[in-house]
């Protein structure tokens, strides 16, 4: 992916971009469709959050799920009846061609009839089968690794992942994720989320809680 984002592109206000994610899909929705594709997907962010817990703790505004970046074509045949607009530094690109998905990492699902968002693709970077990680490519771990499965087969990243992925930013939704994930985690599981923070995060504020 590179650095430079393409000309044109979309700027949607805060009240717009709620009102278009209002109907968002629901893990197993995507899941279905989803069926028997050979790429290694599964649902991140706060979702995936969910679905290792159990249970539904909080709303969700969106829906994300993460592939190999190669693997997008496979994934984006599995719904030729909708649109794939690329986001980025808060713009949309509406049906995306090769240079905007090249630049960014993000693609929203779009019913092209009513305008609203269904779930969002996030593109990953990786080597062959294993995924390598956007906020710094040192780090690296096969697919096998970092995906696990709800009891009806659901995919979804790993925690110890989700929340390295949410210390960036940590806004009140991702502290609360924190919270009630931490303590689901196993000793040797929070170690691991420890070491990758700081590897990615160095000093970052959590690193005290996990050391509790």
């Amino acid at each position: 992916m590179v650095e430079s984002l393409p000309p044109g592109g979309v700027v949607l206000e805060v009240t717009e971009l709620e009102t278009r994610w209002t109907d968002a899909w629901r893990p197993e929705r995507v899941a279905d469709r989803l069926d028997g594709v050979d790429a290694p997907w599964c649902v991140a962010a706060g979702w995936a959050l969910d679905l290792f817990r159990g249970e539904q703790s909080r709303p969700h505004g969106d829906l994300e799920i993460a592939v190999p970046a190669a693997a997008f074509p496979e994934i984006r045949r599995r719904f030729p009846e909708h649109a794939f607009d690329a986001a980025g530094s808060g713009r949309v690109w509406p049906a995306a061609g090769a240079e905007e998905l090249a630049a960014t990492h993000q693609t929203w699902v779009r019913d092209p009839a009513s305008g609203q968002f269904l779930f969002d693709v996030f593109r990953e970077p990786h080597e062959g089968g294993t995924w390598i990680c956007r906020r710094n490519e040192e780090l690296r771990l096969p697919y096998d690794a970092i995906i696990e499965r709800t009891a009806d087969g659901i995919p979804y990243l790993i925690p110890e992942l989700v929340l390295l992925f949410k210390a960036k930013a940590a806004r009140p939704k991702d502290r609360a994720d924190f919270d009630g994930t931490v303590p689901l985690l196993g000793r040797a599981r929070r170690a691991v989320l420890g070491e990758w923070l700081e590897f990615v995060h160095p000093g970052h504020p959590w690193l005290a809680e996990l050391a509790r």
